[in-house]
């Protein structure tokens, strides 16, 4: 097995691990009386992200790996880890209001809104430049922006409305 595949397996299973915890963690939500706010736009966001990975498998399974962007990418994960632990059962791909609940302000979320938003950016970028593949991340950043637009402006809505 090649790096490249066994870097692009690990992130793979990162994800699907994430959506299990996110689909865990909407059903806490949902079951304690929390809203889900903008959903029309979750299936732009899933596609966007799933698109990303399968390029990735495409056009970077049997490229050379540069140490020093999978070193930064490798360093965002714990910053990813940190905002998962920080959030808890709050933590969630969609769009989740616990009404009358507290903004998360500790970990990260104390010095930014949207913690989690800027490691996606990052990586978005950072991956496929562990590849080689400048084009690839720039294509897909400036696609991820797009998505960030509609998804940021309905967050702060729905937060604000709670």
């Amino acid at each position: 097995m090649s790096v490249a595949v066994f870097v692009l397996l690990l992130v793979t299973l990162q994800r699907l691990s994430e959506l299990w915890i996110a689909r865990r963690n909407t059903r806490w939500l949902l079951e304690r009386g929390g809203r889900e706010a903008a959903p029309e736009h979750y299936p732009l966001i899933v596609a966007m992200h799933a698109a990303w990975l399968i390029g990735l498998w495409i056009f970077a399974h049997d490229n050379e790996v540069m140490p020093h962007w999978l070193g930064l990418f490798i360093m965002l994960q714990a910053v990813r880890v940190w905002i998962l632990t920080t959030m808890g059962p709050r933590w969630t791909t969609r769009i989740i209001v616990l009404p009358n609940a507290p903004l998360v302000d500790q970990g990260p979320f104390r010095w930014i809104s949207h913690p989690n938003y800027c490691v996606v950016a990052a990586e978005i970028l950072l991956l496929p430049l562990a590849f080689g593949l400048l084009w690839y991340g720039l294509v897909f950043s400036i696609l991820n922006a797009i998505v960030l637009t509609i998804r940021i402006r309905a967050e702060n809505e729905a937060l604000a409305a709670s």
